[in-house]
């Protein structure tokens, strides 16, 4: 991988960190709790209980990815960064621009 080739993967390393906080942070006022006597009807209330289970899953995994790419961003300029830890190739820098956060190539990803 060249050296500019990590510098646009650093680049949208930072920017989908940035993107991720702002996502996190307007899912944690979406997961608040539903205070039990709020005027919603009984079904629009289960809707919006069902609604916030969701949230809170695509809170979750929002927060999974961005200790994934901050990781990432801490490895990149290591002679690692952007080799597959199962077969130890070069991940393709096609995946590393839209998953920089991917330890594993896309036949190994695969297996896994």
């Amino acid at each position: 991988m060249t050296q500019e080739e990590k510098e646009n993967i650093r680049t949208k390393i930072e920017e989908d960190i940035e993107t991720l906080k702002e996502q996190i942070s307007t899912l944690e006022e979406k997961v608040k709790p539903i205070s039990p006597d709020c005027s919603l009807g009984r079904l629009t209330r289960l809707e919006a209980m069902g609604e916030q289970h969701v949230n809170n899953k695509i809170l979750d995994e929002s927060k999974v990815r961005l200790t994934r790419l901050r990781n990432a961003l801490l490895r990149i300029d290591k002679p690692m960064f952007g080799i597959c830890i199962e077969c130890e190739e070069e991940i393709g820098t096609g995946r590393m621009s839209v998953r920089p956060e991917s330890v594993r190539c896309v036949a190994c990803a695969g297996n896994h």
